[in-house]
């Protein structure tokens, strides 16, 4: 029998628990088109408010997961191995992660997402680069995981169908930051790739949907505990986003310091994020993992990857050309001190305000827009000397980011 929805709906904003069951129902409704949109977002929102129980999150999980097809792994496959943020601010990793950690052996099927709130997507940070495809079906995935060891791809109409919607629902309606939703979101993706080990990136902080360390940790926890009841030997390490990560904020702008990382370069907090989490999912050793990184090993993986998907390999060291801004100008420091902290919500904020990101489900987002050139938390700056570069759409649209700027970095003598 079908549940009642709106039952549901009141029951989860008094509190009350929900069995499996209803879960089930819910979600099998929500994908056939029989729940409307409007029901589904008053049923996140009391969730947003009243929370799920471990078992009640295990159940959507498992509901979105089963609610489409999933990856089907060869018999005596090597490790299938993937990394997971829950989002921040320039959070670049995953471009130089997959083909870093494919390169030593393992596999990983990334299936990512688009931006969520302030907060930038992998895909939108793919598709900058001119041709790259994200559109794979599951077949093609698979071939190019087995000849590979790596893709990089959104969900299909059949990959997990529950969250793809539910996904760009809670982008719109407030309701990103609830834990068992995120959770579930993140898990059903995740546990659908067929996966051995994942490791989690679960962010705290002004640019991340968990503010505190302690509801970090909370998050961490649950998403551990669903992938322990699954089979998957998963690991969250946290990771505060305070600032941005890197010195950039933008699509284009951020798969630029990717491949700057690639290369064995780039911005040192990138770097060691990008090992650390590589670290915990790779058969391979750290230092072995830095050595594909300064060899030019996880850039050629790279560069194989974008052209498998469709993309040019020779328009990377391009894209700055290709995504060109009208307007790109510096910042400059008012006063001489030391900078204090770099807001990273409040970066992320101006990078929406400016186009790198969606304030509806069905926007598209300006991949030459963003900030570079950042400075960072420690580091002395003297009056006059450039903060950043703000690449923008118009001189307006500048003027509104360096507004946000000037509330986000603070000096101190």
């Amino acid at each position: 029998m079908k549940p009642h929805v709106p039952t549901l709906i009141s029951r989860k904003r008094d509190g009350e628990h929900l069995g499996d069951k209803e879960i089930r129902g819910l979600i099998d409704g929500y994908v056939a088109g029989e729940v409307p949109d409007y029901q589904m977002a008053a049923f996140a929102m009391a969730v947003f408010f009243k929370g799920m129980n471990a078992a009640e999150t295990a159940a959507l999980t498992r509901a979105m997961l089963e609610s489409g097809d999933r990856f089907e792994h060869p018999a005596g496959h090597p490790p299938v191995v993937d990394k997971h943020s829950t989002g921040g601010i320039g959070d670049k990793v995953s471009l130089p992660l997959a083909p870093l950690v494919a390169c030593t052996g393992a596999w990983v099927p990334m299936v990512s997402g688009r931006g969520l709130g302030i907060t930038g997507g992998t895909l939108d940070k793919l598709e900058s680069i001119p041709g790259f495809s994200v559109k794979l079906d599951l077949e093609a995935a698979s071939a190019q995981l087995s000849r590979l060891g790596v893709v990089m791809m959104g969900q299909t109409e059949r990959f997990c169908p529950a969250d793809k919607k539910l996904y760009a629902l809670r982008d719109v309606t407030g309701t990103v930051a609830s834990a068992p939703l995120i959770t579930a979101s993140i898990m059903a993706k995740k546990l659908a790739e067929s996966l051995d080990r994942l490791v989690l990136d679960v962010k705290y902080g002004s640019g991340a949907f968990m503010k505190t360390e302690k509801d970090a940790r909370i998050l961490a926890d649950a998403m551990v505990a669903v992938g322990q009841k699954m089979g998957v030997e998963v690991r969250a390490l946290l990771s505060p986003m305070s600032e941005p990560l890197g010195r950039t904020v933008g699509n284009a702008l951020e798969v630029g310091e990717a491949l700057e990382c690639l290369e064995g370069g780039g911005p040192g907090d990138l770097r060691e994020l990008v090992l650390d989490l590589a670290e915990t999912i790779s058969p391979a050793p750290r230092a072995e993992l830095e050595r594909l990184l300064d060899d030019g090993s996880a850039r050629l993986k790279f560069d194989e990857l974008v052209h498998a998907q469709g993309g040019d390999p020779s328009d990377l060291p391009r894209l700055g050309e290709i995504h060109r801004a009208p307007t790109i100008r510096e910042v400059p420091a008012p006063d001489t001190g030391t900078v204090a902290s770099v807001d990273a919500g409040l970066i992320g904020q101006a990078a929406l305000q400016l186009g790198a990101g969606r304030a509806r489900a069905h926007d598209g987002v300006d991949f030459s827009v963003g900030f570079d050139r950042l400075v960072k938390c420690g580091e002395s700056v003297h009056q006059g000397a450039p903060l950043c570069r703000i690449h923008a759409r118009s001189d307006v649209d500048f003027d509104i980011a360096e507004a946000l700027l000037d509330q986000a970095i603070r000096i101190e003598p």
